[in-house]
């Protein structure tokens, strides 16, 4: 074998790996856990797609709640945030769903069923969340 057929190798070794890593990068991750404090279970799970990360939170059901969308916004890095379904006088995700834009630096789709005028079971629900997102590696590395 001469060295010429030996870098084709190697080169070729490479590539391989380089696109395993990358379809790696853009697999679905699923993740469920469950909170008890206070009387309430909170559930969760947490979808980590290419660049976008799906979450619902649950108050002691297995209910959808509303929907919230939020992404951040050029060049001002601001967020937009939006109710897909629900939520016309209740903002409760809302609120989560933005700061969790800024946290991670990604898109966010949110479903929440936490109660209206619980501000400290969402705050809770949102520390939970994430406490998990960083655990994950999801969210920005600060500078």
């Amino acid at each position: 074998m001469n060295s010429n057929g030996g870098v084709e190798i190697a080169n070729q070794s490479m590539n391989e790996l380089s696109i395993k890593e990358q379809e790696a990068d853009e697999s679905v991750q699923v993740t469920c856990f469950s909170e008890f404090s206070d009387d309430v279970t909170l559930h969760f799970q947490i979808i980590r797609l290419h660049k976008q990360i799906y979450a619902w939170i649950g108050c002691n059901s297995a209910k959808f709640g509303h929907l919230y969308a939020a992404a951040p916004t050029r060049p001002s890095n601001n967020v937009s945030v939006t109710s897909l379904i629900g939520g016309d006088s209740d903002n409760t995700g809302l609120g989560i769903a933005r700061r969790l834009v800024l946290k991670t630096g990604l898109n966010i789709v949110l479903a929440c069923n936490i109660p209206k005028n619980s501000p400290m079971l969402e705050a809770k629900a949102e520390k939970k969340l994430m406490e998990k997102l960083i655990s994950l590696g999801y969210t920005m590395r600060k500078i």
